[in-house]
C-alpha cells in the first residue's frame, strides 16, 4: 500500500534556497551522470531541496512528501518542463511540451486510449503476447538476454494491442524507436554520428511511418472498414482546445508519445521486477505461494481484474517494491510560474524543480531497512514513503494503467509457466538513462515450468 499524499503545509518564515555553488555546472553534469548517488549525496548536504547547475541550467531537486505535495498543490503554479533534448525529439506538436488549456485537451483525447474499455479491449492480446514469449523462452536452448526480449514485448504490446499494426511495421518502428530512445537524455548537440544526431534522423523515419500508419487507418475508417485497433480513430478524430480537428501532424506526434508513454518505462519496470525475483529466491517463493492458486491464462472478460491487489496481494507488494527502489523514470520535472515554498524553502518563479525519486523513495528516517528489498512492508502498513513511480499531478504518465496491467499479466504469465534462472559472471547493474535496465542484458537460462506449477 502507498501513503497518501495529504495536503500541504506552509511555514511562516520560508527559508532561502540552498545551492551547491556550482558555476558552470559541468562538473555537476559528470558526477549526475556517473554517479547514481548523485541526488542522495548532496540532499544529505544541504536538506530536502537544493539548486545546483547542470551545464548552465539551474536546477532544484526536492525529496520528501511535503516538498512534493507543496509543489503539485497548485497546477496554476508550474508547468511542464523537459530537457532541450527531450524537447526537440518529442516535437513542438506533442502535448508533454504544452501546458494549461493547450495541454489539458490533448490529453483527454490521448487519454481515452489508455481508460477502463479500452484496457478491457486490449488485455486478450496482451495475453497471447505473454503466451508467446513465455513459449519462445521454455524452448531457448542458449541463455538469452531477458531485458532485450521485455523491451519487444512492451513494445509489441503498444504498436500492435494500441495502434495496429503488422509485424513489418512494428519490426521497422522498433529498430528506429531504440535509436531515438537512446538520444532522449544525451547533449542536444547534432554532431554527426551522435547520439542526438542519430534519434533525430529516427524521428524523421519514425514520424514518416507513423503518418503512413495513421493515414491508412483513415482511410479504413472512410471505408467503413474495421481498424485493427481502435485507438487511431480516437485520436484522428479528437477535437483540439478550439473544437477543430487535430491535424495529422499533430496527431502523429502524439502518436509519438504514446509510444514512449507505454513502452520505454513499462520495459524497465518487467526488467527490474524479473532482475529483483532472480536475485532474491526466497521472494519469488513467496510469490509462487500465492500465484499456485490463481489460474493462467485468465478468462477474457476477468484478464483486467484476475490479478488485482485484492485477488494477489503478494504480487502487488512484489511490484509495490520494485517501483519503490527502482522507479522506470529517476525524477520527473516542472517549472515554477510563480514563487513557490517547498518544505520551508522559497523557490522563485522561473526555477527549473526536478521531484527526485529514486532518492525520495529511499528517504525515510527512522526506517532501519529502507535500502533492502522487502516486499512485505507493503502489506505490514502504510509504506513509510508516498510513491510516484509514474510521476504526478495533472501530469502523470499516460501509459500508467497500460503499464500496471501489462505488469501483474506479464509476471503471472511467466511465473505460471517458465522456470529462469541467472547467468553467472554478468553485470547486474543497473543503467539508469533514460530508464533503470542492468547492463549486461539480464541474461537467463530458461525452461518450461513442471506441469503441476501450471494451474
Amino acid at each position: 500500500m502507498t501513503a497518501p499524499i495529504t495536503a500541504p503545509t506552509t511555514a511562516a518564515a520560508p527559508r532561502p534556497l540552498p545551492g551547491t555553488g556550482a558555476a558552470s555546472g559541468v562538473l555537476e553534469t559528470l558526477a549526475f551522470f556517473r554517479d547514481p548517488g548523485f541526488a542522495r549525496r548532496r540532499f544529505e548536504r544541504h536538506g530536502n531541496v537544493f539548486e545546483t547547475r547542470l551545464l548552465g541550467q539551474p536546477l532544484v531537486f526536492i525529496r520528501g512528501e511535503r516538498a512534493i505535495t507543496d509543489l503539485l498543490a497548485d497546477s496554476r503554479r508550474v508547468e511542464g518542463w523537459w530537457p532541450a533534448s527531450v524537447r526537440d525529439l518529442l516535437g513542438s506538436r506533442s502535448l508533454a511540451n504544452r501546458n494549461g488549456a493547450d495541454h489539458r485537451a490533448r490529453r483527454r483525447v490521448v487519454g481515452q486510449l489508455f481508460a477502463a474499455a479500452a484496457l478491457r479491449r486490449y488485455s486478450p492480446a496482451i495475453v497471447a503476447l505473454v503466451e508467446e514469449l513465455a513459449d519462445e523462452l521454455g524452448q531457448a536452448k542458449e541463455p538469452v538476454a531477458l531485458a532485450e526480449r521485455l523491451r519487444r514485448f512492451a513494445f509489441s504490446v503498444i504498436a500492435t494491442v494500441v495502434l495496429g499494426l503488422d509485424g513489418d511495421d512494428r519490426e521497422a518502428l522498433f529498430a528506429d524507436f531504440e535509436i531515438w530512445t537512446k538520444g532522449l537524455f544525451s547533449f542536444p548537440l547534432a554532431i554527426p554520428g551522435s547520439p542526438f544526431a542519430r534519434a533525430l534522423a529516427a524521428r524523421g523515419r519514425l514520424l514518416e511511418r507513423l503518418t503512413v500508419v495513421l493515414r491508412r487507418a483513415q482511410a479504413q475508417a472512410a471505408a467503413g472498414e474495421p481498424l485493427a485497433a481502435g485507438g487511431l480513430d480516437l485520436l484522428a478524430g479528437g477535437l483540439d482546445e478550439a473544437g477543430l480537428p487535430l491535424a495529422d501532424d499533430d496527431v502523429v506526434e502524439q502518436l509519438l508519445l504514446l509510444l514512449f508513454a507505454g513502452y520505454e518505462t513499462t520495459a524497465s519496470s518487467l526488467s527490474c521486477l524479473m532482475l529483483a525475483l532472480l536475485q532474491h529466491p526466497p521472494v519469488e517463493r513467496w510469490l509462487r505461494e500465492e500465484l499456485a492458486g490463481l489460474s493462467w491464462p485468465p478468462a477474457p472478460e476477468q484478464a483486467t481484474s484476475a490479478y488485482d491487489p485484492g485477488r494477489a496481494p503478494r504480487l502487488d507488494a512484489v511490484v509495490e517494491e520494485v517501483m519503490r527502489l527502482t522507479p522506470p523514470v529517476g525524477g520527473f520535472f516542472r517549472r515554477t510560474t510563480a514563487t513557490l515554498v517547498l518544505d520551508g524553502v522559497e523557490v522563485p518563479a522561473g526555477r527549473v524543480v526536478q521531484v527526485a525519486l529514486a532518492a525520495h523513495n529511499r528517504h525515510a528516517p527512522g526506517d532501519a531497512d529502507i535500502e533492502t528489498f522487502r516486499p512485505q512492508r507493503h502489506l505490514d502498513g502504510p509504506c513509510p514513503v508516498a510513491l510516484l513511480p509514474f510521476g504526478g499531478g495533472e501530469r502523470v504518465c499516460l501509459g500508467k494503467a497500460l503499464a500496471e496491467l501489462e505488469i501483474r499479466l506479464l509476471a503471472v504469465g511467466l511465473l505460471k509457466r517458465v522456470e529462469l534462472e541467472l547467468v553467472s559472471g554478468q553485470n547486474l547493474d543497473l543503467q539508469v538513462i533514460p530508464s533503470p535496465s542492468p547492463r549486461d542484458g539480464l541474461l537467463v537460462r530458461s525452461r518450461m515450468a513442471p506441469r503441476e506449477v501450471v494451474a
